[in-house]
């Protein structure tokens, strides 16, 4: 029984890593990654996108960011304009990789991501209060 789960804990291993891998390597592919002071800097020319779930958004943001969940992002892609370049953030890199190359898949062509967690950002937040 313990040789079964050793096989199954390996196995687990081996695909997070292989996943991680793989997402690091089409980011780089990609060429889409850049820097809280690059973000910040460019962003007011920019959509930004939140891909986290809503009560993360509502905890805190971005300051003019919109949320739009990476597991909705299917359904709400006509929210965003192809024509505007596309910020998004994550607390996972791998899902911002994700969304970014389906949105190329889309022909969204200037697809961005922060280079870094979003609770390592330093730049202007907003929490959402609720009534």
């Amino acid at each position: 029984m313990n040789a079964i789960l050793y096989v199954v804990v390996i196995g687990f291993l081996i695909y997070w890593v292989g996943t991680w891998a793989y997402y690091l390597y089409k980011g780089r592919k990609m060429g889409g990654a850049i820097s809280g002071e690059e973000f910040e800097s460019t962003m007011r020319k920019a959509q930004i996108v939140d891909l986290r779930e809503k009560n993360s958004f509502d905890a805190k943001h971005i300051l003019g960011a919109r949320n739009l969940p990476y597991t909705q992002l299917k359904y709400n892609e006509g929210e965003l304009r192809p024509d505007l370049p596309v910020y998004l953030y994550e607390d996972r890199k791998s899902v911002s990789v994700r969304a970014a190359a389906k949105l190329q898949k889309w022909g969204f062509e200037d697809v961005k991501w922060l280079d870094e967690r979003f609770s390592d950002w330093e730049g202007k937040t907003k929490k959402t209060t609720k009534l």
